[in-house]
């Protein structure tokens, strides 16, 4: 019995090591897949769907090598390999490593609509007249998304609306081109006779572009300042446009 025994561990010590290997082995592949996926956009050298597969392949390779791991942790620790176990515990966190930012990006597009257009004006949202051609040329455009997308923002994103200073237009339109700056959006045209202001920001990983366009006007208060921004590429935007909405209003509501 006893020898039999030896022999079962003996297997299931096999076992554990080719997993563990195999785990590692993918773990690594998976994370240099998740680390260049960004940055081969940026460089020109895929484009941003290629870029976003490669991504999402890696990760689930990343998934992939996670369960091989555990499988061989589990392995070995039935037969007692406790450098197995060691192995398979590093292979795991390599492996979830890959796998967490698919993860993350996942959870954030099912907490946020599939959208990409914010504006804090639904009803008639700022135009591009500078970035018109290169929109037009774009995946998504110029058009605005209609009574579909605005209603969508409004449930999402509530608190995205039009902001009023009490400042004249000149003064408002100076704080607009002072706060995009400081943002570090490339500002593209600033026509303060029109009171529009254009440009356009980067996602930090994989570098894809959007598009932002501000209008001011003048009230009998003072000026009313509308924004819009808008991803170029992707049905949805995980969140991005909102949040730089959001930075843009709170940032000149801050300045003084």
């Amino acid at each position: 019995m006893a020898e039999r025994n030896g022999g079962t561990r003996v297997r299931w010590a096999g076992r554990a090591a080719t997993l563990t290997m195999t785990a590692l082995a993918l773990a690594v592949v998976a994370v240099l897949g998740v680390l260049l996926a960004g940055p081969a956009h940026r460089l020109g050298l895929l484009p941003a769907r290629w870029a976003l597969g490669l991504f999402a392949l890696a990760a689930i390779v990343g998934l992939v090598a996670a369960i091989l791991s555990a499988l061989g942790m589990g392995f070995a620790i039935a037969a007692g390999a406790w450098r197995s176990v060691a192995g398979s515990a590093v292979a795991l966190l390599v492996a979830l490593a890959a796998a967490a930012p698919l993860l993350v990006m996942v959870q954030l597009a099912t907490a946020v609509p599939v959208i990409h257009d914010i504006t804090t004006d639904t009803d008639n949202p700022p135009t591009w007249v500078a970035l018109r051609s290169v929109r037009s040329a774009s995946e998504n455009g110029t058009a605005y998304g209609g009574p579909s997308v605005a209603s969508q923002q409004k449930r999402a994103y509530p608190d995205v609306a039009t902001l009023n200073v009490p400042m004249p237009p000149d003064r408002a339109f100076a704080r607009v081109e002072a706060t995009a700056r400081a943002l570090g959006w490339r500002i593209v045209a600033a026509a303060p006779a029109e009171g529009r202001l254009e440009a356009s920001d980067t996602t930090q990983w994989f570098g894809f572009t959007d598009d932002i366009v501000v209008r001011v006007r003048a009230t009998p208060q003072g000026s009313r300042i509308d924004v819009r921004s808008a991803s170029r590429v992707g049905r949805s935007d995980l969140g991005v446009n909102a949040r730089r909405v959001r930075a843009f209003l709170a940032a000149i509501g801050k300045r003084k």
